[in-house]
């Protein structure tokens, strides 16, 4: 291991973009659906990980669905966020804040209620395990209706105080996100916070939508923000936090190649960019793996680093007081390099 790679593992970090189910490692799926007794359309995990070969967004999504089809019991859910957060801690993580799509299990018969108190298990255990803190984002799928969402948000309820936020991700092009923002506004009113998906495969306007007609709090990817100067502008004013998530951008084709990644063009900017890690069982590495991909392929040195790292705190969820906390963290980390 490298000093870089030795600093990148030590760094204090926050990641705010994972989906959790595209944290489901070809093992632990075919563990599950052994265990369920579920056919899956694979003989063994070497022709899953054949299968990782996408061409783009919809590519990924179709054997993403088909992998979430493993989970059935809140005993899955459970398991899933402890290998998650296993993987995090050995990434240098302290806080994550982890997006849940229920609409992809409710639709398939299994109840909210298991999807959500085997999660919070687990994330109870990473705590006592690691000392990681964490918080569900509840994601609408944005190819279904804003009627489903609604009903998704109306079952949410019990569990409203365990869940910090609400996003859309999913499906981007032709699901602007003007499409959700009644049931936004009602997410709004009920104290949640708001993110979302946008200006990953969709446009600029996707981003404008999601900054004044969501209302967002945070974007999640933002890569064509780049392309609207008066965008990147009203961005950097804002303090808008971007979720960048790079080795997802490479898989799904946003970009060629990590040396043409625009994170470091973010940075120059001035726009609040952080790295994370989206699906990364999918897309071939965790949160770490994301920050060593653009340390080698964007010549990002440790003070560029430092920021990103410094970014994921502030523009988490986390109160005031625990974020200067954080921080603080980074900077002793850096001062003892």
């Amino acid at each position: 291991m490298t000093d870089l790679d030795t600093f990148i593992t030590g760094l204090p970090k926050a990641e705010l973009h994972l989906h959790i189910e595209g944290s489901l490692e070809p093992e632990l799926m075919f563990a599950l659906a052994k265990r369920n007794a579920v056919t899956i359309p694979y003989a063994s995990i070497e022709d899953i990980r054949a299968a990782y070969a996408f061409g783009n967004l919809q590519d990924f999504l179709d054997i993403y669905y088909a992998g979430a089809d493993v989970l059935r019991t809140a005993r899955d859910f459970h398991d899933l966020a402890a290998a998650y957060f296993d993987r995090a801690a050995a990434d240098g993580v302290l806080h994550a804040e982890i997006m849940f799509d229920p609409q992809t299990h409710t639709a398939r018969g299994v109840a909210f209620e298991t999807v959500i108190e085997g999660l919070l298990s687990g994330m109870a255990e990473a705590e006592a395990k690691h000392g990681i803190t964490s918080s569900l984002i509840m994601s609408f799928l944005r190819h279904l209706s804003e009627d489903d969402a609604f009903a998704t948000l109306a079952e949410a309820g019990p569990w409203l105080d365990r869940i910090a936020a609400v996003g859309l991700d999913s499906s981007e092009v032709g699901h602007p996100p003007e499409k959700f923002a009644r049931v936004f506004a009602a997410a709004a009113a009920k104290g949640l916070k708001l993110v979302a998906h946008a200006g990953e495969e969709g446009p600029p306007a996707y981003v404008w939508e999601a900054l004044d007609v969501l209302h967002v709090d945070r974007i999640d990817h933002g890569n064509r923000a780049l392309e609207d100067e008066a965008l990147v502008a009203r961005l950097v004013a804002e303090g808008m936090t971007l979720t960048v998530c790079p080795l997802s951008n490479l898989k799904l084709c946003v970009v060629p190649e990590i040396a043409a990644h625009p994170i470091d063009r973010m940075l120059a900017l001035g726009l609040k960019a952080t790295i994370n890690s989206d699906d990364p069982a999918y897309f071939g590495g965790y949160v770490g793996d994301n920050y060593r991909a653009i340390a080698g392929g964007k010549g990002l040195d440790r003070a560029a680093l430092a920021t990103l790292a410094r970014n994921s705190f502030t523009g988490s969820f986390l109160p005031a007081e625990t974020i200067a906390a954080h921080l603080a963290r980074i900077d002793a980390f850096v001062a003892a390099q």
